[in-house]
């Protein structure tokens, strides 16, 4: 019975932090309503069910929830090689550009399965290369990962704006500049019984793969070396740089593959509604997971779930719609605040520990 209760705790001791960190934004976003005068618990009501309350509550949350996964992964695989990238904005970007152009340099009698295969590879590398350039500046230039990654999406906006209202831009979108659009059979439908596209599937699928990669596998080991102790791996013979590369080039592709379903599934062409932030949210969900893959899919259902109620929020109270935001904010700045208290702890816990050894043989 002992051992069971151990290995249990031991198990939910991870997630600690991230609880308390959702404790302590939730109290602070109901402090932020009340100095307002708003109905604080009725909101906090509200989001629940916006989220969760109904079949229809939980398809837009699931649907919210799928290009999460992926753009959190683009944050949660560099960090396990140590570094922390925030640019899954522009690889999402990019990769939605790639997967939307690809059918105009094609023939156009192509079948619609093998057409989408070549527009996730196109997604994908387009988001893998975008990323790991971030990562070739860290190894090779010193440039810190986190703002080269922040300022190459800028970058990738820019130009993902650039060419959707300029050069690749259909003539016959007037109002909203746009790619051509999608002839019906590169589309992706929803799944059965469901209101949810694809995407869904595909998000959980790779949340799975980089579990596995992560864990069980040489090549995931390797990564938690480089991201432990740089110095210990080029002791062992390993190569950074490589494996640093390759953690890049896999996160990008995961948020590449994010905008491709977007594009295939949601908007059916390139335009600026892709860019819906799906990128910024996705390193909320990474840090609420403390990077862990499968954990992923639970954060992105619940932050999913916050940006999907932002409507009800509005319709019920009147409140602004970015109301939603505040609290996100929040709870990022309560994980990082637990994260570096753990961080702390550990360390006061490992000094006791060399004291008790120290007297115990003194």
């Amino acid at each position: 019975m002992q051992p069971g209760f151990n290995r249990l705790l031991s198990k939910a001791l991870p997630a600690l932090p991230t609880l308390c960190a959702l404790g302590g934004a939730l109290l602070m976003f109901v402090l932020f309503l009340l100095v307002q005068g708003q109905p604080a618990l009725e909101a906090c009501k509200l989001i629940f069910v916006g989220a969760f309350g109904s079949a229809f509550a939980w398809e837009n949350t699931l649907q919210r929830a799928a290009p999460l996964m992926l753009t959190a992964l683009c944050v949660a695989l560099p960090a396990r090689a140590g570094l922390i990238v925030i640019g899954g904005e522009g690889a999402l970007a990019l990769g939605g550009l790639a997967a939307a152009v690809t059918p105009l340099m094609l023939p156009a009698a192509m079948p619609g399965m093998p057409m989408l295969v070549l527009m996730a590879a196109a997604g994908m590398l387009a988001g893998g290369v975008w990323i790991m350039f971030a990562g070739w500046l860290r190894q090779t230039r010193g440039i810190n990962e986190t703002i080269g990654s922040l300022l190459l999406a800028y970058i990738a906006l820019a130009i993902f704006r650039h060419l959707v209202e300029g050069p690749l831009r259909d003539p016959a979108s007037l109002n909203k500049p746009s790619t051509p659009a999608l002839s019906d059979q590169y589309l992706i439908g929803t799944m059965p019984g469901i209101d949810v596209h694809w995407g869904l599937f595909w998000g959980v699928l790779a949340c799975v793969a980089a579990h596995v990669l992560v864990r069980h596998s040489v090549f995931g080991f390797s990564m938690s070396v480089v991201g432990g102790n740089v110095r210990a791996a080029r002791l062992v013979g390993l190569p950074v740089s490589r494996i640093v590369f390759v953690a890049c080039l896999l996160g990008g592709a995961a948020a590449g593959l994010a905008g491709m379903l977007e594009i295939a599934a949601v908007h059916g062409s390139a335009n600026t509604a892709l860019l819906a932030g799906y990128g910024y949210s996705g390193i909320l969900v990474a840090f609420a997971a403390r990077h862990n893959p499968l954990a992923i899919v639970v954060c992105a259902l619940f932050i999913g779930g916050i940006e999907s109620s932002g409507s009800l929020l509005q319709r019920r109270l009147d409140l602004p719609d970015a109301t939603t935001l505040v609290l996100q904010g929040l709870l990022f700045i309560n994980l990082l605040a637990w994260e570096a208290f753990s961080g702390r702890l550990s360390a006061w816990r490992l000094r006791l520990d060399t004291l008790r050894t120290g007297v115990a043989h003194g």
